[in-house]
């Protein structure tokens, strides 16, 4: 078995769609990047790079590649399933938690886990995605970013 975790932010501002976990929903702010900044997705992929010791998503998925731009981030996310794959491992478990002051997340938490478990070959069951607020303190709080969180446990595929 193999562990990971990843931390992955994404400044909030006007006149961008805002995606986590692979939905797009509803704001009047959506998140910066050069992708489509799903920081949630960035989180999940980075924590299994990191439990595979492959580096980081930067070094995969540079922002300097025209390839990435603007490209839905459940692509890259099925990109590092793929190495997850040919290294020989699958999901046993994967825990993500998306900070984000508002809107609220609740009724698109199963939709992320649809996502997930979609994109990375394994059981609904294997994915928990949870929300929480900046209770209106820090970036988060204040509406300027988002953070999210990533946790993986992976084992030997049979």
């Amino acid at each position: 078995m193999r562990i990971g975790q990843s931390t992955d932010i994404h400044r909030l501002c006007e006149g961008r769609k805002l995606v986590l976990g692979g939905v797009e929903i509803p704001s009047d702010l959506g998140l910066l990047g050069h992708s489509d900044a799903d920081a949630l997705t960035h989180a999940a992929a980075e924590a299994i790079l990191g439990a595979l010791a492959l580096g980081d998503l930067g070094h995969w998925f540079p922002d300097t590649d025209p390839k990435w731009e603007g490209v839905n981030s459940q692509i890259i996310l099925k990109e590092v399933a793929a190495m997850m794959k040919d290294k020989g491992y699958r999901i046993g478990n994967l825990d993500c938690l998306v900070m984000i002051e508002k809107p609220k997340m609740a009724p698109h938490i199963q939709q992320m886990r649809e996502n997930f478990a979609a994109a990375l070959e394994c059981d609904i069951e294997k994915i928990s995605v949870k929300a929480t607020r900046g209770e209106g303190l820090g970036f988060v709080g204040e509406r300027k970013g988002v953070q999210a969180q990533a946790v993986v446990l992976l084992e030997e595929a049979e």
